[in-house]
């Protein structure tokens, strides 16, 4: 029952997005941008609704959002924590960083904590080379990063 609930209410809201944008095609990556920004991932019954809408096939959908690292499948952590692992952050140390983040969460990249306060991700380019080693804590950036400054970021986090 409470399935159902949740269902309808992922259609309904899907519905409601797509609303905001013409019946065609090339909306598909700002419909899935907004799905992203209201759910932190996009449901599959978002992408059924979608698919539905719009006449694009699942197969088609699902290509889009697994091509772009942006989108993901899965729900993240309230607090996402990406790490970038780009050339210009690899050599300055940024392995050194997930390594610690993997050790302080007891987590993996891809996983989300079993309280869900945080989930982890790799990165391969966030667009602040000049700053690197950079990671992120959602929208946040955290540029010449060092394990200490990680630590002390995670932590006020930790504490909210």
């Amino acid at each position: 029952m409470e399935e159902n609930c949740v269902v309808q209410k992922i259609t309904t809201e899907t519905k409601e997005i797509l609303e905001k944008y013409p019946k065609e095609k090339d909306q598909l990556i700002m419909i899935l941008n907004d799905v992203q920004e209201k759910y932190g991932y996009i449901p599959k019954q978002a992408q059924i609704v979608i698919s539905e809408e719009l006449s694009i096939p699942m197969a088609e959908i699902y290509g889009v959002i697994t091509f772009y690292s942006r989108f993901t499948l899965e729900p993240k952590g309230k607090y996402n924590i990406s790490i970038c692992l780009g050339t210009a952050c690899f050599v300055k140390g940024s392995q050194s960083i997930l390594d610690r983040a993997k050790e302080r969460l007891k987590i993996e990249p891809g996983q989300v904590t079993p309280d869900g306060k945080f989930s982890l991700d790799d990165v391969r380019c966030v667009g602040a080379c000049g700053l690197a080693p950079v990671f992120m804590v959602n929208d946040e950036v955290y540029g010449n990063a060092t394990v200490k400054k990680f630590d002390e970021i995670l932590d006020k986090y930790m504490n909210k």
